[in-house]
């Protein structure tokens, strides 16, 4: 009966240590807050390192599907790979784009003002710019600087042909919004997952993996890997991938995931 009631006891502290909306928005907040204060070139360079580290994914699961036989679980077990990018990222406190469609925006929702509007504008333009130019190098130096054996190539293309090709614009266009409410869900979840935070993270990004939804940064690591093998063309990784998963990850974070979170708060703050 002791240990019962320790039990009891030990789940009321942790539910009563579980931070509220309103303490979850404020903590976004401030962390949006100071990214829009950062210096372009600090900006940059951490968004950068980003876009190499979540390569990592595309890195793993090719190891994967490598090692692993040809079966109906297969694609189950390969898809925790794609979590590997992410856990760098995140708790190596790099940027991806995606992350941005809620940490700013919650700040321009709670206070509109066009030096608040450019501020976001430029912000995403820079972690974009600098998260492609990432995945882009870390494309050329696994094809053109041999970084890994050939064999361990043609598996992480194999992995980036299902991922990206096969698919119309408007097909990744739907599939990039549960990715964006997704990744928005992920950031919000984490100030409250304290001592969890690899699981959460690793939960979330392998439901976006085995869901087939696109992320932009993740896709454009597959996509320009089979650009620099010269199996798809630039026009169909920009506009026929790129784009349509960009506007579709600002959906689900932004007038989603974003709207309906600041929606909870706003009578609160």
């Amino acid at each position: 009966m002791a240990k019962k009631e320790q039990r009891k006891e030990k789940k009321k502290e942790e539910a009563s240590e579980r931070l509220p909306a309103k303490s979850v928005y404020s903590v976004i907040q401030r962390e949006g807050e100071q990214e829009l204060g950062r210096p372009a070139a600090s900006l940059w360079w951490s968004v950068l390192i980003a876009g190499i580290s979540i390569s990592t994914s595309v890195l793993v699961e090719g190891v994967l599907h490598g090692v692993l036989p040809d079966a109906d679980w297969r694609e189950l077990v390969e898809s925790l790979g794609y979590s590997i990018g992410f856990l760098i990222v995140i708790l190596g406190r790099q940027q991806l784009f995606t992350e941005n469609t809620i940490t700013p925006v919650l700040t321009i929702m709670a206070r509109f003002s066009m030096t608040c509007l450019r501020s976001i504008l430029r912000l995403w333009t820079i972690v974009l710019v600098a998260n492609l130019a990432g995945t882009m190098g870390a494309a050329l130096f696994a094809d053109l600087a041999g970084l890994v054996s050939p064999e361990q190539l043609e598996n992480m293309r194999a992995v980036s042909r299902a991922a990206v090709t096969g698919k119309s614009p408007g097909e990744v266009f739907l599939s990039a919004i549960p990715a964006g409410f997704y990744i928005a869900a992920l950031v919000w979840m984490l100030p409250s997952s304290k001592g969890f935070e690899v699981w959460v993270i690793m939960m979330i990004t392998w439901i976006i993996a085995v869901g087939d939804f696109a992320h932009v940064i993740v896709g454009s690591a597959e996509a320009f890997l089979l650009l620099v093998g010269g199996e798809v063309g630039t026009v169909a990784v920009f506009g026929g991938y790129l784009l349509p998963a960009l506007l579709g990850n600002i959906i689900g974070g932004t007038a989603l995931f974003s709207a309906l979170a600041y929606a909870q708060v706003r009578e609160e703050i």
